[in-house]
């Protein structure tokens, strides 16, 4: 397959825009602001978003496999990415209702919750694209670079944030810090900032093509095939050995973008400034981490460096377990993000080498499945965890035992190199 660069980095680019997503809204300011600012407390603030995270992760394992399927059946991608980065546009924009005041709570949930099942739904379509983009050989490369460019996305996002709402005295447009107007703003700011960005990729990068199935038949034949694929999954053996092992780990990895800025807050005293500026410093580290194991993907293979990850984030998310000084908060904290970054790129790469060419969107959707399945038992968990034992430290611990079950059931997957 000839690369096409421009349909390539267009592509890439949707992580720039969609990055802002969770970098923002759903692991630093957003959900900050809704634990300190609009809960009645942290705790139960915890728990809240936790049942929130829990019931989306849900609907997109449900409807991922379902509309992937379907996606195949037609041919089209784009229209179902641009439908869904549209529902979670409008969700993020709606945050901007949230007032600081507990009435707000169930609003508040309703919306991050519908835009986090956009945005992950979009994902399905969107990693679908890329074995029609990239050579077999560069895969790895090219999901890396992706992931590298989408922490860029977030870091620059994260700082304009940081200097134009959270650290001016006068935050743009006059908002009022009283009603906390300049953290309620980045929901509708992230929302631009996503559609605008993923413009490139409607543009230069192409579909599909088309199977010129009528939509009737399309999800007819969509729910068949999906039903036939469920019934001879012994077929893929390799393939659900590594979707088994992804469920728990990027439950992990899921659970700790959720929660990670609200344990920074509540357990080390973190600011929303000193928040951000956290965010800004881990986006450095971990678009860092995606691009330099980019290579390592293509030379070694996937599953190596998805090990590789998983260990990193186990000793340094046992670190900040243990640690009680702030200063040792950052010390360990920045690291992590080096092998976020390169679980992430890895998996989608390791999953593109894996796929049937017929079948990509149906087992992307799969994917999302493995990534979702057991997603609401991640902040479920931790957030049963955390009431229990009235401890975030405790909660954020569960954690870890993701991460260990993921490893240990990768080992005994097959390498995919090429």
């Amino acid at each position: 397959m000839a690369e096409n660069h421009r349909s390539l980095v267009a592509w890439c680019f949707y992580d720039w825009a969609n990055s802002a997503f969770p970098t923002v809204l759903t692991t630093f300011v957003f959900a900050a602001y809704f634990t300190k600012g609009v809960a009645a407390d942290e705790v139960s603030g915890t728990s809240q978003w936790g049942v929130a995270m829990s019931l989306s992760a849900l609907a997109v394992a449900v409807f991922g496999p379902v509309l992937g399927a379907i996606a195949d059946n037609t041919g089209w991608r784009k229209p179902w990415l641009a439908l869904f980065t549209l529902i979670a546009a409008l969700g993020a924009t709606m945050l901007w209702t949230v007032e600081p005041n507990t009435a707000f709570i169930v609003h508040a949930l309703f919306w991050i919750a519908l835009a986090n099942f956009a945005f992950e739904m979009g994902m399905v379509f969107y990693n679908a694209m890329l074995p029609n983009l990239a050579p077999k050989e560069k895969i790895g490369r090219w999901s890396g670079w992706g992931w590298g460019l989408g922490y860029m996305g977030g870091l620059t996002c994260l700082g304009i944030t940081l200097v134009a709402f959270v650290q001016a005295d006068i935050p743009l447009f006059g908002l009022d810090k009283s009603k906390a107007e300049e953290l309620r703003a980045t929901g509708p700011f992230v929302a631009v900032w996503m559609v605008v960005f993923a413009f490139p990729l409607f543009l230069f990068t192409p579909d599909s093509t088309a199977t010129g199935k009528p939509v009737g038949a399309a999800i007819r034949d969509g729910l068949t095939a999906l039903w036939q694929t469920f019934y001879q999954l012994r077929e893929y053996k390799d393939v659900i050995r590594f979707l088994l092992a992804r469920m728990f780990y990027t439950d992990g990895l899921n659970t700790l973008f959720a929660f990670g800025g609200i344990y920074a807050a509540g357990t080390f005293g973190l600011t929303f400034e000193e928040l951000i500026i956290f965010g800004i410093a881990m986006n450095v580290t971990a678009g860092l981490g995606a691009v330099a194991f980019a290579w390592l993907d293509d030379e070694v293979g996937p599953k190596l460096v998805i090990l590789i990850s998983i260990a990193g984030l186990s000793l340094l998310g046992g670190a900040l377990l243990i640690i009680e000084n702030q200063n040792l908060f950052w010390v360990f904290g920045l690291p992590l993000g080096l092998f976020v970054g390169p679980a992430q790129s890895a998996s989608r790469s390791m999953m593109a080498r894996m796929t049937p060419e017929t079948m990509r969107t149906k087992f992307f959707g799969l994917y999302a499945l493995s990534g979702k399945a057991t997603a609401f038992l991640g902040p479920a968990f931790l957030a049963w965890t955390t009431l229990t034992f009235d401890s975030q430290r405790a909660g954020m611990a569960t954690i870890l035992i993701f991460f260990g079950l993921g490893f240990t059931l990768l080992v005994k997957v097959p390498s995919a190199k090429y």
